[in-house]
């Protein structure tokens, strides 16, 4: 029964994720509103990082990525068969390796050529897989984003076990801030809620139009994304055919596809 209550949480993530994000788009605890951006260097609450340390596992397999290592939730954690209501942190979405992100790193991994020398912002970044991808293959500057305080935390772990410098991360939302000059801003599985898909919509059009900042989009299909306006304005870059690991996390999604989102000149004025 546990194990099944996680599968809904995790896999059949649009209802929660979405209660997620607006529970804590309104502002975090008082103890996360006085540290929202973590820097290379800084240490992790001893407490909090026994407990992710204890309760994930450190994998590289099943995924598109064997390159990196991350800490993940998996059937061989304790919290994979108890309930739920015992994780004693927010919804520990960034604990999954979601299809999309993967496309992403992937693809980044593959074609260095897209972030080497640039400045990247990886927007939604959960376990930060995208953005360790883009500090492997030569980013000048990257920056990680998402609104989970425990995900800034486990990103720090992660890029201690590949054997990097911590990179940046902000915990605040930046969607309708100002536009950042990030030459290339990448995000998966963002699009599972249409009032955050409009806003990440009219946000990113504002990036490229006022910095030209290159968008690029990881997605497995879902139907939220499908459906959405944002679709006509995107290009296939490609798509991947997914492990059977990840498959059997994410409901029987076969693939997960990158792609590059160019707006048309009438839709980046207005």
């Amino acid at each position: 029964m546990a194990l099944h209550r996680w599968k809904q949480l995790l896999s059949g993530m649009q209802n929660t994720f979405t209660k997620g994000w607006r529970r804590r788009r309104g502002g975090l605890s008082q103890r996360w509103k006085r540290c929202c951006h973590w820097s290379a260097g800084k240490s992790l609450d001893p407490e909090v990082r026994a407990f992710l340390e204890e309760n994930t596992e450190v994998t590289s397999s099943g995924h598109l990525t064997p390159e990196i290592r991350l800490r993940l939730l998996t059937p061989r954690c304790r919290f994979w068969r108890e309930k739920p209501d015992l994780w004693p942190y927010g919804d520990p979405f960034w604990a999954i390796y979601w299809p999309g992100g993967q496309a992403l790193s992937r693809y980044i991994l593959d074609n260095p050529r897209v972030v080497k020398g640039r400045s990247v912002l990886d927007l939604g970044s959960g376990c930060g897989a995208t953005a360790i991808a883009a500090v492997m293959s030569g980013a000048s500057q990257v920056l990680a984003n998402d609104i989970d305080p425990i995900a800034g935390m486990a990103m720090i772990l992660n890029c201690e076990l590949n054997h990097l410098n911590p990179f940046p991360i902000t915990i605040k939302n930046i969607i309708n801030s100002e536009a950042g000059n990030w030459d290339l801003i990448v995000l998966g599985d963002m699009f599972y809620d249409e009032q955050l898909a409009d806003g990440l919509h009219h946000w990113l059009r504002k990036c490229i139009r006022i910095q030209q900042t290159e968008v690029l989009i990881g997605d497995p299909g879902r139907h939220q994304f499908l459906s959405h306006s944002i679709r006509s304005q995107l290009h296939k870059v490609i798509e991947y055919s997914l492990p059977e690991y990840t498959r059997q996390e994410n409901n029987g999604l076969t693939s997960s596809i990158v792609w590059s989102y160019q707006p048309s000149n009438s839709l980046e004025n207005s």
